[in-house]
């Protein structure tokens, strides 16, 4: 199926996703097709998440905190969905570790890296694509979030 004809395949959203966190305007498109998202495939449920944290990202100080509070309930479901899903836990991830800890909304961090590392580790068996293996790896490793043994491992994956 083609992008235009399914507007939520895997490697648009991955695509819309970047371009959003890096992109106010893309931000704005990118929120605008995830909120008109209704079912329940977990992996686009959790960029639909994101797309709510992008929102809260580009808001007024007063919306901020209801997009937050809105990402993260459209993740905790996402990862009810499929807890197993490293691409949700990444995104959830990507999300949580860049928020203020006196919100509260970041309790998922350590556990998500934990089950990300475990999961890059058994490359090529990880059930990541190449695509999303080497986003997922360069975001730990370039952020920070893994020990420099780790991520010497990775980076030879």
């Amino acid at each position: 199926m083609s992008t235009e004809a399914n507007p939520y395949s895997l490697p648009h959203l991955r695509r819309q996703y970047q371009q959003a966190a890096a992109d106010k305007e893309a931000g704005e498109k990118f929120h605008k097709l995830m909120a008109a998202y209704d079912k329940q495939d977990a992996v686009v449920l959790a960029y639909k998440a994101a797309a709510e944290a992008i929102r809260a990202r580009d808001a007024s100080m007063f919306n901020k905190l209801t997009y937050v509070q809105q990402a993260s309930k459209l993740f905790d479901q996402a990862v009810k969905l499929d807890d197993d899903n490293a691409e949700v836990r990444f995104l959830r991830l990507s999300v949580e570790s860049n928020l203020p800890s006196f919100l509260g909304l970041s309790a998922h961090v350590e556990e998500d890296r934990q089950f990300l590392v475990n999961t890059l580790l058994k490359h090529p068996k990880s059930g990541l694509d190449a695509e999303s293996f080497g986003l997922v790896r360069d975001f730990l490793v370039q952020r920070g979030h893994v020990s420099d043994t780790d991520a010497e491992k990775l980076t030879q994956l």
